[in-house]
């Protein structure tokens, strides 16, 4: 019998075209995707890259006016490419609620002990995540010259929220004119004058300029941008503390932010842009008795969590 024939070969002819432009595809689909994921991912909604969306942050503030925020809102954009919105308060019991209600996405109007004092008050948690400056708080006077020209019982006006009437006590008697019980405390009141000189009038820290101005009283301890918006010269200051020392490091002014945000990148940004040069420059020529820190966050809240304790300790 004769051997069965051999089968041949099957040809091995090319793959149809089609299905080769249709796994391209399918392959630069899947890589695409896996681009756009890993992008959305690193960046997520907290990056400000320049290159990246452009962003919308609200920051609630008390001297919008001033030319440095215009500098700084320019940069923010051209920068970070992100827009920020400021929204002005006059009245300082305001900012930190409306960042808490998510009215606002950062505010920075607050020196630490301020915050520290609202945080264990309001039972909340705003943190700090960048420095601005230790601003002086200046004794006002219009028609007297120094300190020991205020005659006895002369009326002298002082914020009355806790944390600046405190340290306006603290300054009114470094400067001899009144005594606290104990050496008085960053906590210190009206109820811990032993012996004083003037007659201590407290008022709401945005009516001590023009309470001054008025003529009400013979002088007053007038926050910084108060004195600014009233137009009280530095050179009518009779006495001021002293922004530069160590002690003056619960009065860093900062950015804050709701505690779930403070590691918020944009935000963190935000708040460092401030230190840049082209800021600082007008802000220096804004406010020249403003002394500049430049304080990590991580710094920033340790400070707020030991004025916590004490602010704690001062209401037990």
């Amino acid at each position: 019998m004769s051997a069965a024939p051999a089968l041949p070969e099957k040809p091995k002819g090319k793959r149809p075209i089609g299905w080769i432009i249709a796994a391209a595809v399918v392959v630069v689909a899947i890589v695409v995707a896996l681009i756009v994921g890993a992008v959305r991912s690193g960046g997520s909604d907290d990056g400000a890259a320049a290159g990246g969306s452009p962003k919308t942050v609200t920051i609630g503030v008390a001297d919008k006016s001033l030319s440095y925020w215009s500098t700084y809102t320019k940069l923010a954009k051209s920068k970070l490419n992100v827009t920020v919105k400021l929204t002005n308060f006059s009245d300082y019991s305001l900012p930190n609620p409306a960042l808490k209600d998510k009215q606002l996405d950062l505010n920075q109007f607050q020196h630490i002990q301020y915050l520290a004092d609202y945080n264990v008050t309001s039972n909340d948690d705003l943190q700090p995540i960048g420095s601005t400056a230790v601003y002086p708080l200046p004794l006002y006077a219009t028609k007297y010259d120094d300190v020991a020209d205020l005659p006895e019982g002369a009326k002298v006006a002082i914020p009355d929220d806790s944390i600046n009437q405190a340290r306006a006590l603290l300054i009114l008697q470094a400067a001899k004119l009144v005594t606290l019980e104990d050496g008085g405390s960053a906590f210190s009141t009206t109820t811990d004058i032993e012996s004083s000189k003037v007659d201590v009038q407290p008022l709401n820290a945005s009516q001590t300029a023009n309470a001054l101005q008025q003529g009400s009283v013979a002088a007053a301890v007038v926050n910084n941008n108060y004195a600014t918006a009233a137009g009280l010269p530095i050179s009518d200051a009779i006495y001021q503390d002293d922004p530069s020392s160590a002690s003056a490091a619960p009065y860093v002014n900062v950015f804050a932010v709701r505690n779930a945000d403070k590691d918020n990148t944009t935000y963190l940004d935000l708040a460092k842009l401030f230190q840049d040069e082209s800021v600082q420059k007008v802000f220096k020529k804004d406010l020249p008795e403003a002394v500049s820190r430049d304080e990590s966050a991580s710094t920033l809240q340790e400070e707020l969590a030991k004025v916590e304790q004490d602010a704690k300790a001062a209401k037990q």
